[in-house]
Order: structure tokens, then sequence, then C-alpha cells
């Protein structure tokens, strides 16, 4: 192996004192939610808001006099910029960073405000790794990878340390993996304390780019995820082996369960968790049978999710819930019907959110009208009931399902 678990002690004398030694804590909400005993490992409070702050330190602190002098360059979707940005502004090393276009602004924001050259690039992680190549040999700069460097691996992988001191006895641990690194370096320090410990990847089914290259399947790669930390088309030369070695399973995660995790994290937990950094608990959620009555430590990797996109991940978990909910109602065109339907669904407890009135309808006779209304109930039998009173009314309300899937 590239990496070994002296060289992920070695790495956490390195970076002790300089990056947070994050909490673990029992998650007995969301323990409940997936019957296994859940406790959260709270990388989202790092500086940059997630883990990658370890390796990027560890990495940079290994750079000669004349490395840091001349720069460096990374390619990342966001946090692995953030996290180099970040410290190679304290530690005074020149960097550059390459983006793809699609990053989250807030990521892009933020990693420009640490100093760096930010250079935007492609549609994905391997688009922007051409012209981080480029960059690398054009300016002579030392590239920082985001995952399939030694000393990277070595510093994700003190993660685990920490949680095995916290918490001994977990059984297993639900790591996100993208090209690797994280849960490379970590499976190696597990498996070091712990050798019979359950190790299990999760991964973005929209990006099985690891599943694939363990199990030598061609399960299509690509598409627009929650999870973009982790959407990566090529897995590490060295994180590969690694994972053959320690990983015992990967579960490939949807984006509704991405979403559930996501919001429950804000919701139950009160904590922020990107795509990404919800994976491991969308594993969960995925497959609950797996996981039951076991000891099951996650790390919340990352935090650092646009405040759009988390706002539409509420309203549309809210609206699987049937706690918001969309109909069309067939009515009469004349004055007052709107005041008449308003009313009855007060007196039904509902709050009105929205409503548009059309009239050009094809299907709606000249003097009819649709009606779209969207309400807020206590849950799926209050809107049943809702529903059932507007048809007895004469309405006709039909539902108008929300979408399944991020757009």
């Amino acid at each position: 192996m590239s990496v070994k678990p002296e060289d992920i002690q070695a790495a956490r004398q390195r970076i002790a004192g300089q990056v947070v030694r994050t909490p673990m804590l029992a998650a007995p909400r969301l323990s409940a939610l997936t019957g296994a005993q859940v406790f959260v490992k709270y990388e989202n409070l790092q500086v940059t808001n997630s883990f990658k702050d370890r390796g990027a330190l560890v990495k940079l602190t290994s750079l000669s006099a004349e490395e840091r002098g001349r720069g460096i360059v990374a390619m990342s979707a966001g946090n692995h910029a953030q996290a180099v940005a970040y410290h190679a502004a304290r530690l005074k090393i020149p960097a550059t960073i390459v983006m793809p276009v699609t990053t989250p602004f807030v990521k892009v924001a933020a990693t420009r405000s640490h100093g760096a050259e930010v250079v935007l690039h492609g549609e994905t992680v391997a688009d922007a790794q051409e012209a981080c190549e480029r960059l690398q040999r054009e300016r002579k700069l030392t590239l920082v990878h985001p995952y399939d460097d030694p000393h990277i691996i070595a510093g994700q992988g003190t993660i685990v340390f920490e949680m095995l001191e916290d918490e001994p006895d977990l059984d297993t641990l639900v790591i996100p993996i993208g090209g690797g690194g994280l849960i490379a370096g970590n499976a190696i320090a597990a498996r070091s304390v712990k050798s019979n410990i359950n190790i299990i990847g999760a991964e973005a089914s929209l990006y099985p780019s690891m599943w694939n290259a363990v199990r030598g399947d061609k399960k299509p790669i690509g598409g627009a995820t929650l999870a973009e930390g982790i959407a990566v088309k090529n897995v590490g030369a060295l994180t590969l082996p690694i994972v053959r070695e320690f990983v015992s399973d990967i579960v490939l995660v949807d984006e509704s369960h991405l979403e559930r995790a996501v919001n429950f994290y804000l919701t139950v937990q009160k904590t922020m968790a990107e795509g990404a950094g919800a994976a491991g608990l969308a594993a969960m959620l995925a497959q609950p049978e797996r996981f039951k009555a076991r000891k099951v430590g996650l790390i919340l990797c990352g935090g650092n999710i646009d405040p759009r996109i988390l706002a539409s991940v509420m309203v549309r978990e809210l609206e699987r819930a049937n706690q918001i909910v969309s109909f069309r109602l067939t009515i009469p065109d004349r004055p007052g019907v709107l005041g008449t339907i308003a009313t009855r669904l007060g007196g039904l407890n509902a709050n009105i959110l929205e409503v548009a009135h059309k009239r050009l309808f094809l299907d709606v006779p000249a003097k009819g009208a649709k009606l779209d209304v969207t309400i807020e109930t206590r849950d799926a039998a209050h809107a049943q009931d809702i529903i059932e009173a507007l048809a007895a009314d004469g309405y006709a309300p039909q539902r108008i399902e929300p979408a399944t899937s991020l757009e």
C-alpha cells in the first residue's frame, strides 16, 4: 500500500493544533430513523467546512521551499479548492485552483475569498483536470491532487483515529466515495485499530466510478447530482487497491435519498450537510436492513451547499411528506368562487401558499375555469381529508404530483 498506518499517525502529528479536532456525537433521532445506533463525526465544522482541510495541510507542509516559491495548482469541485486556498494563504504559497463551471457559486466565492486564482473550466472535475495539468506544465507548478496523493490520503485518514478514540465500540463505518481519498485513508486507519470493522462506501448512483472499478462493471457515469463533491469519473490509481483491500462493500445512492439525507441533517440534527457530506446517511436510508442494530459511525464530510439548492431540497421534502400539496380544481367562473374556496380551505385548517387561476384550457367549459392551489397541511392524512372534502363540494380535485428527482 502507498500509505501505512504510521504515515497517518505522522500526519496526525503534523496537523495537530492547525485543524479542528471535530466532535463526534450520538444521533438518537437518526438512530430512530435508520434502526442503527448512529454517531456523527462533524467534519463540516472545519474552518473551510469540510474534511479537506486535513489532507491539504499535510500535502502543503510536505513541499520544499522551492516548490512553495513556484506555487501550487489544484482541481476541485469546491471543498478541496477551499482547503488548499485557505492553507496556501496561511503558508504564503501562491495557489491556482481550477474548478468546473458547474461548481456552486458559494464554493467558488469562498475559494476566491482565500486569495487563490480561480480558473473555471469544463463541466466536471475530469474536465477541470485537463486544464489543471496544462497549467501545471506551463507554469511549473506543483499539483495538489484532491485524492490520488499519499499525503492527501494520510491526512484524510486521521479522522477515523479520532472517531475510534471517542467511540471504540463502533462496528461499522459508512464513508462517502468520490475519487477515494477519504475512504482509503480512513480504511487503512480503521483496519489498523479494529481488523474486523465493517467499512461501507457510499457513492452517488450517477457516478459509480469506484463501483465500476472494483467490480469490473460498466454502469453509466454522468448527470446532474446533488453530490457534486463526489461526482468523479476517474478513481485514484493509489486509492483503488486500498478500497479493494479494505472496503467491505459499496452502496450506490440515488438523488432522492441524497436529498432526504441533506434534509434530515438540517431538520433533525440542526446542522448543514452538502450532498456529498450526507452520502453516508443516504446509504443508511436506502438500505436500512444492512445497518440494523449496528453501531455506525458517519463522517459528515462537508457542509458547503448552495443556499438556493438547500431551500429547494427542503421544499421538495415537504412535498414528499405531503406537508405541501398541490391540486387542480374545476370551478364555475363567477364572482365569489375564489373567496368560497379560500374560506373552505381555512375551515379545513389548510394554509394557502399559492393560487393560479386558468381560464383558457380547452377541456373546461366557456363558463368554467381551472384553479391550481398549493397548500400547507399537517401530514398525508390531513391532505387526503382536504382532497375528499373538495371532491364532495363538486370541484373534482386532481393532485399535481411533485417531481421525484433534483432538477
